[in-house]
């Protein structure tokens, strides 16, 4: 028995030795060893420009400033004269433009995003001005450099650069933009009405999501493209305990407040499930392979370590831990007004994040059992299920795939899952063809100025998101 034991042990770890040593890097992405042309002086003089309008978008739109937003639109055929002469713009209203660059044959089109909009800004926490567009040390200093007027500008300065030496892409090319997208407004969702109206299938959408990035992955020392397939669901809930209040000097064993903090004890307690949806398993099947030994034994085997990887990223949280599960994060809570006074009502509020794996009424299920206390009443503040899965199986992703490969050359080209939400979710309606891929590279800390303060880009970044989306349009 006991040398049977032994076999056992010794055929174990050969299948993982085995599984492991054959667990080699693919290589599957097309590369375009062509020449780029484009005017890179041009395209930082347009993003300073774009910069400099202060399209600020406010759940208030009373906060708005619309004559900030016609000054943008204003300055289009100044800085992209070719492409506003050559493209046709389609009216959407809602701070929405639609472009069609018609190509030469009938075919699916491709359809590239961005949005123009930012988020506010609090000028006391900049050390320079937020909307002047000041470049110094290699850098460009402003909100919205990084998200996304980056690749709005990427967009319009590629076209404007083929157009100009005479090309025509073989299928139309929209540009699809939205001035909203901070507020999650109309502006996207009417152009996929638009679409949805006329029957057009998109052979591709790229909007904002990935980047290429450094120390991205376990074991992985050279950069990663992230394209996103999928952006997990988005669910604000919020929990409310009642009671009869009263004097804080006879309080009953659990006040509303006390009865709040055990139900986000428990739930915090108590992670999701891990979940390896497609995108992520995906992701682990690239860049697993161009790891260490070690972590390649274990993306290798996931049949046999998901549970210890998922054990492991749920302790230590972050960006694994969000990969793998959905995600719940409280954030407000608000009880009585004095502190001697039992309140009439406590409330708390969590932000979460849900696998593609799960919905939006598994989740409130599954926090309702785990709480176990009627008196917690939940309430569903805003939700929105996950999006549609995106196929690589497909022409769309090798050519995105291929422009980013042949842009940033030497990095490896991944999906991934997006944890945060974007326009393009609006386009699983009419397309599994849709890829989240900011077109820059980026360092750690670039990523963590996106919605803070001082946002800034390397000058160096801008002329390469043109280069990106010239090698994608060429395919197009």
């Amino acid at each position: 028995m006991l040398w049977f034991i032994l076999a056992l042990i010794v055929a174990f770890i050969l299948v993982l030795l085995i599984r492991t040593l054959q667990f080699k890097p693919k290589d599957d992405v097309k590369l375009d060893e062509s020449p780029v042309e484009i005017d890179k002086e041009a395209s930082v003089s347009a993003l300073a420009e774009l910069i400099r309008c202060k399209t600020v978008s406010y759940d208030d739109h009373s906060l708005e400033d619309d004559a900030e937003f016609e000054k943008l639109f204003s300055l289009l055929p100044t800085l992209y004269p070719t492409v506003m002469k050559t493209a046709e713009q389609i009216d959407m209203g809602n701070r929405a433009l639609l472009f069609r660059w018609k190509g030469k044959t009938e075919g699916d089109p491709a359809v590239l995003m961005a949005h123009f909009d930012v988020v506010p800004v609090v000028t006391e926490g900049w050390e320079k001005p937020a909307f002047e567009a000041i470049m110094e040390n290699g850098e460009m200093w402003g909100r919205g450099t990084l998200d996304t007027k980056v690749t709005f500008n990427g967009i319009l300065s590629a076209a404007e650069n083929l157009m100009k030496q005479g090309f025509q892409p073989e299928h139309d090319i929209y540009f699809a933009f939205s001035g909203g997208e901070e507020t999650n407004g109309p502006g996207a969702a009417k152009i996929v009405d638009y679409f949805e109206g006329i029957g057009v299938t998109p052979s591709l959408v790229v909007d904002e999501g990935g980047a290429v990035v450094n120390n991205v992955f376990p074991g992985v020392t050279v950069p990663a493209a992230l394209i996103g397939l999928a952006e997990k669901g988005l669910m604000n809930l919020k929990y409310t305990v009642r009671s009869d209040g009263g004097h804080a000097s006879a309080p009953k064993p659990h006040t509303p407040v006390g009865k709040l903090s055990m139900a986000c004890a428990k739930v915090e307690a108590h992670p999701f499930d891990t979940k390896l949806c497609r995108p992520v398993l995906q992701m682990f099947d690239t860049l697993g392979r161009h790891s260490s030994f070690l972590y390649r034994l274990i993306f290798a085997n996931l049949w046999c370590f998901s549970g210890l990887l998922g054990g492991l990223a749920k302790k230590s949280g972050g960006t694994m831990n969000a990969l793998m599960r959905t995600t719940v994060a409280f954030t407000q809570m608000q009880g009585g007004a004095a502190p001697n006074v039992i309140p009439p009502e406590a409330t708390m509020v969590s932000n979460i994040r849900i696998n593609p794996e799960e919905s939006v009424q598994y989740v409130i299920d599954r926090i309702n059992r785990v709480i176990g206390d009627p008196d917690v009443k939940v309430e569903v503040m805003v939700s929105d299920e996950p999006s549609r899965v995106s196929t690589t199986d497909c022409e769309g992703w090798q050519k995105v795939a291929c422009a980013a490969a042949s842009t940033w050359k030497g990095a490896l080209v991944a999906p991934y899952l997006m944890t945060q939400c974007s326009d393009s979710r609006n386009y699983g309606r009419i397309s599994d063809r849709v890829y989240r891929f900011s077109a820059q590279d980026m360092t750690m800390e670039e990523v963590g100025r996106i919605h803070g303060n001082n946002e800034r880009i390397r000058l160096e970044v801008i002329p390469r998101a043109v280069e990106f989306f010239y090698r994608l349009m060429k395919q197009c």
